[in-house]
C-alpha cells in the first residue's frame, strides 16, 4: 500500500465544479479564468516565434528579454528598480512560482502563517516541505487580517508569512498601512513573507495595489509572485514569475530548475513583445474589469444574494442566507448548478475549519456580457 504524503488532499473543488458545469450544462462562473481570449497580437507573436524556431529551452531564469520588461513594469508602477538578471525569474505558473518558493525557504518543523480563506495550494506545499501551517482567520465581512492573533501565532517557529492580495476569494486589499504594521511585527526576526499578489492589475474603484514591492522593508525578506496568465487573459499559459532579492532569488531557482527548469519558450517570447509593444495593456485593465463586476453586480441586485461590491480580482462574493439557510456552501453550490444551472465556489473550500454559519459563495465575473446576463437571469430567478 502507498503511504501517501498528502492523505487529506483530493481532487481540487475547481475541478469538481467545472466537471460538474459540463455535466449538468450550466453556466461555469466557478473556475478562475476568462470565457473569452486574450489579445489577437499577443496569440499572434506565439504564431510568429513557434514558426522562427523558438522552440528549443529558454533560460532557467526566464527569457532575458521577457525579464527586462518585468524589471521595467516594475519600475514603472512600484517605483523599485529590480535587476532583471538577479531578481526576477519567470516560472511556469504562478502556482509553480509559489511551491518553489515555500519548498526554498520551509524546513522541517517551521511554522507558516496563512490567512483563511486562503488560496489551496498553499497548505499542500508547507506540508511536503516538512513544515505547519498555521490558519489564521480573516475577519468577516471585510476580510481584514486580525492584528492580535497574528501577534499571538507569531512565535519560535515561525518561518514564513503567505499574503494575498488582492485577495482570492474575497477581493479584499491590502492598505500600505497593513503592510507597515506588519513590518513591526516581524521586525527583527528570522521571519520571511510570501506575496501572492497575482491579480496585482485588478484593484477597482481607483484604489492602489499596495505591493510589498513598494514597502522597503518589507521587500528585503520577500519573494513577491504574479501572473502573465491573469493579467493577458491566457491562463491556460501557466506562465508567471517571481520577483525576490538576489539571495532569496538564487534559493528560489535552486528549487525551480529541478521542478521544471524553465518555462515555455515561445510563450515567453510572445509577452516580451507584447509588453513592450503594448504597454497600455496593464492601464487599461481596472476598468475592463471593473465594468464586467459593476455588470454583474447590477445585475444580481434583483436576486435575493446579498454582497458588497469586490474591490479586486475577478471574483465576486455573495451571501446566500435568505434564498437556502439549511445549505451548507458546498450543497449550495451543488444545488446551484443541477437545479437553476449556475457554477459557482463554496468559500469554505479556503478555509481549514470553516465557520459554522458562512453562507458565501464565489463567482467569477471574467466572463463575457452575455454570459454574465445569462447567469444573473437564472441567479435572480431563485
Amino acid at each position: 500500500m502507498i503511504q501517501s504524503k498528502l492523505p487529506s488532499v483530493g481532487t481540487t473543488i475547481f475541478t469538481t465544479m467545472s466537471q460538474l458545469a459540463a455535466q449538468t450544462g450550466a453556466i461555469n462562473l466557478s473556475q478562475g479564468f476568462p470565457d473569452f481570449d486574450g489579445p489577437e497580437a499577443l496569440r499572434e507573436a506565439v504564431a510568429r516565434h513557434v514558426m522562427a524556431g523558438h522552440n528549443q529551452y529558454a533560460p532557467m531564469t526566464g527569457l532575458p528579454a521577457l525579464r527586462e520588461q518585468v524589471a521595467a513594469k516594475v519600475a514603472a508602477l512600484y517605483g523599485r528598480v529590480v535587476s532583471a538578471e538577479h531578481e526576477v525569474t519567470i516560472t511556469p505558473g504562478a502556482t509553480e512560482a509559489l511551491f518553489c518558493a515555500i519548498q526554498a525557504l520551509v524546513r522541517t518543523g517551521d511554522e507558516v502563517i496563512v490567512f483563511d480563506p486562503s488560496y489551496d495550494s498553499y497548505a499542500p506545499a508547507v506540508e511536503l516541505a516538512g513544515g505547519r501551517c498555521i490558519h489564521l482567520q480573516l475577519k468577516r465581512p471585510d476580510f481584514s487580517i486580525d492584528w492580535q492573533a497574528l501577534a499571538e501565532a507569531i512565535g519560535p517557529r515561525t518561518r514564513l508569512i503567505v499574503l494575498n492580495t488582492p485577495h482570492n476569494p474575497s477581493g479584499a486589499l491590502i492598505a500600505r498601512a497593513d503592510l507597515d504594521q506588519l513590518a513591526g511585527l516581524i521586525r527583527g526576526r528570522d521571519i520571511y513573507l510570501l506575496s501572492d499578489e497575482v491579480y496585482e492589475h485588478l484593484v477597482f474603484d481607483g484604489r492602489e495595489h499596495a505591493s510589498v514591492l513598494r514597502h522597503e522593508e518589507l521587500y528585503q525578506r520577500a519573494l513577491v509572485v504574479s501572473s502573465f496568465g491573469k493579467t493577458y487573459h491566457v491562463t491556460g499559459w501557466k506562465t508567471g514569475y517571481v520577483i525576490a532579492p538576489p539571495a532569496l532569488s538564487a534559493e528560489l531557482r535552486k528549487v525551480h530548475q529541478y521542478v521544471s527548469f524553465c518555462g515555455v519558450t515561445p510563450l515567453q517570447w510572445a509577452l516580451a513583445d507584447f509588453m513592450a509593444a503594448y504597454p497600455q495593456h496593464i492601464a487599461e485593465l481596472p476598468d475592463f474589469y471593473q465594468a464586467k463586476r459593476d455588470l454583474f453586480c447590477d445585475l444580481l441586485a434583483a436576486s435575493r444574494f446579498t454582497f458588497t461590491r469586490s474591490p479586486g480580482t475577478y471574483f465576486q462574493v455573495a451571501d446566500y442566507s435568505a434564498i437556502r439557510p439549511d445549505l451548507n456552501d458546498v450543497q449550495m453550490a451543488e444545488w446551484l448548478a443541477r437545479e437553476h444551472g449556475v457554477a459557482t465556489i463554496p468559500v469554505s473550500v479556503f478555509y481549514q475549519e470553516a465557520p459554522a454559519d458562512l453562507r458565501l459563495v464565489r463567482f467569477c465575473f471574467a466572463k463575457r456580457e452575455e454570459t454574465l446576463r445569462q447567469a444573473a437571469q437564472r441567479l435572480c430567478a431563485i
